[in-house]
Order: C-alpha cells, then sequence, then structure tokens
C-alpha cells in the first residue's frame, strides 16, 4: 500500500509540472487519482466575517446552485475544514456526525473527502472529492493523496497571482506602495484585498495626475461597462452551449 501511495504521488509530480497554474486540471488530477465523481477546488475571498468560499475549478459532474454558493467559516463541510485547518474523511454523510452539515441533505450515500489548501501556511480554500452511490469509497490513502493535491493547489493559486502581478507594471507599483516594499508582492495576497489596493491607487494616480472629481468617475464607469461586456459575451457563449 506505501508503495502504491509513492507511486501515485510520483504520478501526480510528473503530470503536474512545478510552473502549472490550471487548477481545472488539478482538480482532474485528483479525481482520477482517489477515484473521486467530482472535485472541486474552493477558495476563500473577503476577510473576517465577510470571507467566504466559492469554486475556483471543479471536475465532473456539480449540482447546478454549486458554481454560485458561497460558504462562510464553519458553515457546511468545506467551512468546517476551512475553519480547523484539518483534512476529514467521510464515508457516508448522511450516517456521519456531520449529517447536520450536510449542505444536500437529500443526496443519498455520499463520501467525500475534503483536505486544506494552504498558502505560506494561512488555509485560504478547500479542495473535495466526493463519490456517490457507493458507501465508503475512500480510505485513509486517498485523503493522504488528496492532502498532497492539495499542497499543489496551493502553490499553483501563487503563481497564478504572482504571474499576474509580474505582467502588470501598475499592479507591481500599486502593491509596492501600499505594502510598503516590493518583497511584499512576492507573498499571496487575497484578491479581493489586492482589488481594493488596485482601486485606492487607481484613484490617487488619476488624482495626482490633474484628473478632477467627473473624470475620474467615467473613469471608473467605463470600467463598469467593460465588465459588463465581458460578461454578456461569456455569458452568450454559456447559452450556445
Amino acid at each position: 500500500m506505501a508503495d502504491d501511495l509513492l507511486s501515485k504521488i510520483h504520478q501526480l509530480c510528473r503530470d503536474i509540472p512545478a510552473t502549472h497554474d490550471d487548477l481545472a486540471l488539478h482538480a482532474e488530477l485528483a479525481a482520477s487519482l482517489v477515484g473521486a465523481e467530482t472535485c472541486s477546488v474552493m477558495l476563500i475571498n473577503g476577510e473576517g466575517e465577510n470571507a467566504r468560499m466559492s469554486i475556483a475549478a471543479s471536475h465532473g459532474p456539480l449540482a447546478q446552485d454549486a458554481a454560485a454558493t458561497l460558504v462562510a467559516r464553519g458553515e457546511g463541510l468545506a467551512g468546517h475544514v476551512l475553519a480547523s485547518g484539518e483534512p476529514l474523511l467521510v464515508d457516508d454523510i448522511l450516517a456521519s456526525p456531520y449529517a447536520a452539515l450536510a449542505r444536500r441533505p437529500t443526496a443519498p450515500g455520499r463520501s467525500l473527502m475534503l483536505a486544506p489548501v494552504r498558502i505560506e501556511g494561512r488555509v485560504v480554500g478547500t479542495l473535495t472529492a466526493s463519490c456517490g452511490g457507493t458507501h465508503g469509497c475512500f480510505c485513509e490513502q486517498d485523503l493522504a493523496l488528496l492532502e498532497t493535491v492539495a499542497l499543489f493547489v496551493g502553490r499553483a493559486v501563487q503563481l497564478r497571482q504572482l504571474r499576474g502581478i509580474l505582467a502588470s507594471r501598475f499592479t507591481q507599483l500599486a502593491l509596492s506602495r501600499e505594502l510598503q516594499g516590493a518583497a511584499a508582492t512576492t507573498a499571496y495576497q487575497k484578491p479581493d484585498h489586492v482589488a481594493r489596493l488596485l482601486a485606492r491607487s487607481f484613484y490617487r494616480e488619476m488624482a495626482r495626475a490633474g484628473f478632477d472629481s467627473n473624470q475620474i468617475v467615467q473613469a471608473a464607469s467605463e470600467i463598469i461597462a467593460q465588465l459588463n461586456s465581458n460578461l454578456a459575451r461569456h455569458h452568450a457563449r454559456e447559452g450556445r452551449r
């Protein structure tokens, strides 16, 4: 069993290059390694009581409302793992002590595993694998594999953010000023926190350049218009599938 575990970890290291930040690939490989029907990566956004997790990538069929679901710390199994920072293996959610935490209590016989996703010691999300209709389809070895994949997920999330920062001189400058030091840009920052930093920097830079309030409002309106246009194109593509 130990040799099989090492073989699968070796396969994981081979299939996920050190420079790969595709979270959907991580979810797909995790599902393949542990024999899961579905696998999803949830990442946290927000601070304090307003912090919520949402699905950032997935593999396999998910419930229709899953993509829009927001999970608070301590809410449901994912929120429980986010709060505790400990992995969890559940043979049958409805027959377990966690039945009250089931987000879909009408789904029969679901076996679940959840592992925390960490970056620099902080839990920033969860990796969940599940299968339905088969009692106890996961074991402790599978949980160890899922935890290993979660380590790769944390690295991928950090790599994705760092690539975005390095690709934007404005972002580098804003973070350097706000966080008071270029070294701070190498540490992972929650996306909503970075967005607020950029918004404040955007306002200050425009004001410093001599733009008046109306012109700054027009610039902000253009950003919203671009966002709405992008969302409309996305919804149109989804509608054609």
